[in-house]
């Protein structure tokens, strides 16, 4: 079985399109068409419903992308550990968002440094999209960026970091076991806006309401954000890592608030499938130790 075919078949599943796929894997969308093809004749079925420009898969099909998925990573991962000596030595390029950057990256670092004492590490920060685009293109070899699926790239989960509303201290939320959301409509806000699902799922909950919050400052900066509820601005939903510090000195409390809860904030580590693996699992390893302390 070509191992080409294959890639071709998990990438058209992932994009949904021919040429998307094709885009993706640099060919043109004849070649990707005819790599399904031949799959197809190895397997003896079809793997694709053809209706006009909308493809499907098959019930064969969804059975046997698991399959696919999982020859493609064996392969992967026995390519990483044949070059597995050559990946703990020389430079570690390390591309981070701006929050992993100032709470997780600091904590985790020195450990990976400690366990690979011949690596040197350059940290660059970027937006989540702009990291996948580099670890993709070889330009870093590990990313810590938001949730991102691509079929080129291995995913490690290292925190789920809680989203929760602040306020300072002496605010009258601060005597109440739980805050309703109808009584946030009568606060100023501060909102931090980082782009995630998640922050999208809080602004939605604040739309349904029949009095909305005022949002008097919204920022995409997180120590900004802090300050600005420390100085009395107003209040704000944070990530809980964010504001430990400022939690244990008593500067920021949080609140309960059951119509805004289970939201947080993920952090995965990726590396290009088959590269840098080793490290990956290091960095997850250090990260969640250091990160429960």
């Amino acid at each position: 079985m070509n191992l080409d075919n294959l890639e071709a078949f998990v990438y058209v599943v992932h994009y949904g399109s021919f040429n998307k796929a094709a885009d993706a894997l640099f060919l043109s969308q004849p070649s990707v068409t005819a790599r399904i093809q031949s799959l197809e004749r190895d397997l003896d079925c079809q793997l694709f419903d053809r209706m006009g420009k909308k493809i499907n898969l098959t019930d064969k099909g969804q059975r046997f992308l698991p399959d696919a998925q999982q020859i493609l990573r064996l392969y992967q991962s026995s390519k990483q550990h044949l070059h597995r000596a050559a990946e703990v030595t020389g430079e570690l390029r390390i591309d981070c968002t701006v929050s992993a950057s100032n709470y997780i990256i600091p904590q985790i670092l020195p450990r990976i440094k400690e366990e690979f004492p011949e690596v040197n590490i350059r940290l660059t920060t970027a937006p989540s999209d702009t990291i996948l685009h580099r670890v993709l293109s070889s330009e870093s070899d590990l990313g810590l960026v938001r949730n991102v699926i691509h079929p080129h790239i291995h995913s490690l989960k290292l925190l789920e970091d809680p989203i929760k509303l602040f306020v300072y201290e002496d605010h009258p939320f601060t005597k109440l076991e739980h805050v309703s959301a109808e009584l946030l409509s009568r606060e100023p806000f501060i909102f931090f806006e980082c782009g995630s699902l998640d922050w999208v799922r809080i602004q939605r909950s604040f739309e349904s309401l029949t009095e909305p919050p005022s949002i008097n400052y919204q920022v995409d900066n997180l120590e900004t954000a802090k300050k600005l509820v420390m100085n009395r601005a107003g209040i704000c939903f944070l990530p809980e890592l964010c504001a430990r510090r400022e939690v244990q000195e008593g500067r920021l409390i949080p609140v309960q608030v059951p119509e805004i809860s289970g939201n947080a904030l993920h952090t995965h580590i990726i590396s290009r499938i088959g590269e840098s693996t080793s490290l990956a699992q290091a960095f997850l390893t250090a990260g969640r130790e250091a990160l429960i302390h």
